[in-house]
């Protein structure tokens, strides 16, 4: 190789060399943009909660003075925050465990009521229903979740609550004019189906073709195949759906606080009566509270409850989920610390030899 050759080839190595650094720069500074971007939103999710947890805790080491008595001060028992069943038991006296019932059980209703409309119509939409009409009534989903919760609460007190009243009528039962568990319940539902619906929309369109056709050509029927391929074949997915649903149900205020009757006392199990939940009574009258008053921060307190709740219901949910993909794939099953405490738990009060023992009772 002469000199204009080497020359050459090493001005290539450098330009070469110069391309690569400048790709590494490149690269670095896209991920320091995209690690900034993602602590700016960790950081206004922990500044959120962290505000929350200080204004929460306040009621119960901080007194008060009493609005109706400068004299007087006071602060929340925290025992009583979780046993007693009246919301407003005195200025420095509230109550929100009845609350948690409530609202878990208010969510279960909707749920029983929008798990099996949001599968079925998301099964209608993608095999059942022709092209055009599938896409028509998708469109319509996506729409219906669009729609602001007010609109859904305006809803629910012109049509829903009358027609509860009706109902309500009908079978003997005074009711608060329609306003009631049942309307709340109905306004969950309708507000968690398009989420359910949208999420098993998509995982219902990706189950393998070659399933459905395997099934079709070993001589099932289209219905065997929908319930008994797609729907086990896409589980994992819808049931994603349902802990969205979920979320949206544990935490809507606003549409449901205008039909439920923001009971003061509980817990409510008859549909008919009404209730509250811990979104309702965070929103009740927080427009007339005081700053820095026990009835201001007592809001955050249950609001704290309520991120617990969420919490602990997402993390049982999708270790769930977990699992049922784990087992429809095949691969080993990770479980969870609190299902491994519930096992150990379960084996400490019932050990193989002690079932062994009954076993050979029984028989004997």
């Amino acid at each position: 190789m002469n000199t204009s050759e080497s020359a050459i080839a090493q001005t290539l190595e450098r330009d070469l060399v110069r391309r690569a650094e400048r790709k590494r720069k490149t690269d670095r500074v896209v991920k320091g943009v995209f690690f900034c971007i993602a602590a700016l939103c960790a950081s206004i999710i922990l500044f959120i909660t962290g505000f929350i947890l200080v204004k929460g805790i306040l009621p119960f080491v901080t007194d008060y003075v009493s609005s109706h008595d400068s004299s007087v001060t006071g602060r929340q028992n925290f025992i009583t925050f979780f046993t007693l069943t009246t919301w407003n038991g005195g200025e420095f006296n509230h109550g929100a465990g009845f609350l948690i019932v409530n609202t878990l059980y208010a969510t279960l209703l909707s749920l029983i009521l929008s798990i099996p409309i949001s599968i079925f119509t998301a099964l209608f939409i993608v095999r059942i229903a022709p092209k055009p009409l599938g896409a028509v009534f998708q469109s319509g989903v996506e729409l219906l979740a669009g729609i602001p919760s007010v609109i859904f609460g305006l809803f629910g007190m012109g049509v829903i609550s009358p027609f509860i009243k009706i109902l309500a009528d009908a079978v003997g039962y005074q009711s608060a004019g329609g306003t009631s568990l049942l309307s709340g319940v109905i306004i969950l539902a309708m507000m968690s189906i398009p989420t359910m619906t949208s999420m098993g929309i998509t995982a219902i369109k990706a189950v393998d073709p070659a399933l459905i056709k395997a099934s079709l050509a070993l001589g099932a029927s289209p219905a065997q195949t929908n319930f008994k391929v797609v729907l086990k074949d896409a589980q994992s997915g819808i049931f994603a759906g349902i802990i969205l649903g979920v979320g949206r149900a544990l935490g809507e205020a606003t549409a449901v606080q205008m039909v439920i009757g923001n009971a003061a006392s509980g817990p409510t199990f008859n549909p008919l009566d009404i209730s509250s939940t811990l979104t309702t009574a965070i929103l009740m009258g927080i427009g007339e509270a005081t700053p820095n008053t026990m009835g201001y921060d007592i809001r955050f307190s249950a609001a704290i409850l309520l991120i617990i709740v969420i919490f602990a219901i997402d993390i049982a949910l999708n270790a769930i989920k977990d699992e049922m993909y784990a087992k429809q794939t095949g691969q080993p099953r990770k479980r969870s610390w609190l299902s491994k405490q519930i096992s150990a738990g379960f084996h400490a009060l019932f050990p193989k030899g002690h079932k062994r023992s009954l076993k050979e009772v029984d028989n004997g």
